[in-house]
């Protein structure tokens, strides 16, 4: 049998929830989105400082939390943070030998033809291998972050428009 403390927490619970729906629909009544709402729900977590060391290593936080990523991968990541405006895929070919000097100091044991052809594979926008790429690199914070915090370190856009990485330029940190 439970208390009387416990029946007036339910009570309570009970009166808080239904006040919570009725805010909902409220919400939804003055035309709200799902998403909106479930966005207010969520309390903001402060944005992480970004570091890029000078060998391209990618720190986060102040613990310097390394976020691992494939040699290709990270150059593509390094060369959209060099690029605040964005890139537009269908241009991605002016910035291959942009992307080939940051592969090659990522990779200091050389370039092989193989590597030499990932990179016009990823700066061909004929091929998939670019949204391959950035869905690595969208995975990588989302396992790390979570899919709320996350959403500002990744490469996102709208088709046709630049894709770039909303993080705001003052948490970016070049050594």
């Amino acid at each position: 049998m439970k208390n009387t403390n416990d029946n007036e927490n339910n009570g309570l619970y009970n009166a808080l929830v239904q006040d919570l729906k009725d805010m909902v629909q409220k919400l939804k009544d003055y035309g709200f989105s799902e998403k909106e709402i479930t966005s207010l729900l969520h309390t903001e977590q402060p944005l992480l400082r970004l570091t890029v060391s000078k060998n391209y290593r990618i720190y986060l936080g102040e613990e310097h939390k390394e976020v691992h990523m494939e040699p290709l991968v990270r150059s593509v990541y390094v060369l959209f943070l060099k690029h605040p405006e964005g890139i537009v895929f269908k241009n991605l070919p002016d910035y291959r030998q942009e992307l080939t000097k940051i592969y090659s100091e990522i990779r200091p044991w050389g370039l092989t033809e193989r590597a030499i052809q990932s990179i016009e594979d990823v700066t061909n926008p004929l091929l998939n291998s670019i949204n391959e790429k950035c869905a690595r690199i969208r995975k990588t914070f989302v396992t790390l972050l979570g899919s709320n915090l996350s959403e500002s370190y990744y490469i996102k856009g709208s088709r046709g428009e630049a894709k770039k990485i909303h993080l705001p330029r003052e948490l970016i940190t070049w050594e």
